[in-house]
């Protein structure tokens, strides 16, 4: 009989597809058996409960260093566990940017130091191929609105030399310059979705699109970019696009109810957007959910329409919300799974991530399907210490499991600051195969 260092039993656990009542089994921070008898150290009681895998987070910004009296990697990543995320993936703009050895190091360091969650760092549009020898896990989000056409394609064919993926933020400087000019003098927060129209999306996405053939699109908002994703993955080009809940979850009518602190980048849409990208994540045009995880402190975020900075809290209630979505059949599990979990790993290459299977890292989400509570601020981890979605219906995790550990556990971390690892990107991944010096042939 094998010697196990821990079970889940008498849960539904979601492989191949479905829940199933089946023992799971964890040996050195794998899942070693589905099913079958065996002996283990500890026994976590799993009845009533269903037990999914870890969600895979495509876009978080934990602010450090740089900006951490907002968020930092201690509180981002307690925030990520309580919500039943598992692994990360932070933005470069922080201050420093995450633009060379230098910087890229310095935030590595603090991660290493601070974080709870598994994460991987994304690197800006600086240093490409010295980022991806460190190990970045792609380049961006890169903003297209920063850079001309000529910079752009420069930046994107060092990208794909280097053999990562671009990250896009599409929205065109040109059509934002000029739908913002004329509304400069006024202070209604709707305005923001004017000044930043469909239009200016649709045009970044075209132009990134003749650029190049490999590129995912971050927080698409609207109808007209996801058909242009469809027609790109039509075509054969290998794009991916990711969908934050911010856009699943609100229209342009929340701005009346509250104001400033819906300001986010891209902004709040319509409902025939809303209902696009609802559709698109059924049908799966839409890869992946991605939280956009943006916190700012209330008090910067009541600031003027134009002064207010861009971007709301969500990684958290990223999980949380969308097991409301599918027990309110806008989702199906299954869907939700790949979306949160499967697909967002294997668009980074993240192998041992994103299912349940043997062999895989043992990072669950182990949820009691009957206790979904309402939102409440005073119950969640993010240095914001706010969110757009108070008193919304959720299902929070009950334990969240890392590599076989438990880091979360009845609403308490139980895991220390720098648990986390960090995943190698592809850059890495090579270097680790063929070895210093030796090239893939």
């Amino acid at each position: 009989m094998t010697r196990m260092d821990r079970v889940v039993r008498n849960g539904r656990v979601y492989f191949d597809g479905r829940l199933q009542n089946v023992d799971l089994w964890i040996r050195d921070g794998k899942v070693a058996s589905l099913g079958g008898t065996h002996q283990a150290e500890e026994t976590i009681d799993g009845r009533g409960m269903i037990v999914l895998p870890g969600a895979v987070d495509l876009h978080v910004h934990f602010r450090d260093p740089g900006y951490t009296h907002k968020e930092d990697w201690e509180t981002g990543s307690t925030s990520a566990v309580a919500g039943g995320v598992t692994t990360v993936v932070d933005q470069p703009n922080t201050d420093p940017p995450t633009l060379d050895e230098r910087s890229y190091r310095m935030k590595l360091e603090i991660a290493e130091r601070r974080s709870v969650v598994d994460f991987c760092l994304n690197g800006g549009p600086g240093r490409v191929k010295k980022l991806a020898e460190l190990g970045a896990a792609a380049i961006g989000e890169i903003f297209t609105y920063d850079h001309g056409e000529g910079d752009l394609q420069r930046i994107l064919d060092e990208t794909a030399r280097s053999g990562l993926l671009p990250t896009i933020h599409a929205e065109d400087r040109e059509v934002i310059q000029e739908n913002t000019e004329p509304l400069r003098d006024m202070r209604e927060p709707e305005l923001y979705s004017l000044a930043r129209p469909n239009r200016a999306e649709a045009k970044a996405i075209e132009m990134v699109l003749r650029m190049t053939d490999r590129a995912h699109i971050c927080h698409l908002s609207t109808s007209e970019g996801l058909e242009l994703v469809r027609a790109a993955k039509r075509g054969g080009k290998r794009v991916s696009c990711e969908v934050a809940p911010h856009h699943l979850l609100f229209t342009k009518r929340d701005w009346r109810r509250q104001g400033t602190f819906l300001k986010m980048n891209p902004p709040l849409r319509d409902f025939r957007d809303k209902d696009a990208l609802w559709d698109g994540l059924r049908r799966g045009d839409i890869d992946a959910v991605a939280s956009d995880h943006a916190p700012h402190l209330p008090e910067e975020k009541r600031d003027d329409i134009w002064d207010a900075p861009p971007g709301v809290p969500g990684v958290e209630t990223m999980l949380p919300l969308l097991l409301i979505a599918v027990r309110s059949n806008l989702l199906s599990l299954d869907r939700m799974v790949d979306a949160l979990s499967r697909r967002p790993a294997e668009i980074l290459g993240l192998a041992s991530k994103g299912r349940i299977g043997v062999g895989m890292d043992a990072d669950l989400a182990i949820i009691d399907p009957r206790a979904a509570s309402e939102i409440k601020v005073d119950r969640l981890h993010s240095g914001a210490e706010w969110t757009p979605y108070e008193g919304r219906r959720a299902l929070f995790p009950k334990i969240t499991m890392i590599r076989g550990e438990v880091v979360y556990s009845d609403d308490e971390l139980a895991a220390r600051p720098g648990f986390g690892r960090k995943l190698p990107g592809p850059g890495r991944r090579k270097m680790a195969r063929f070895g210093p010096g030796e090239e893939e042939e």
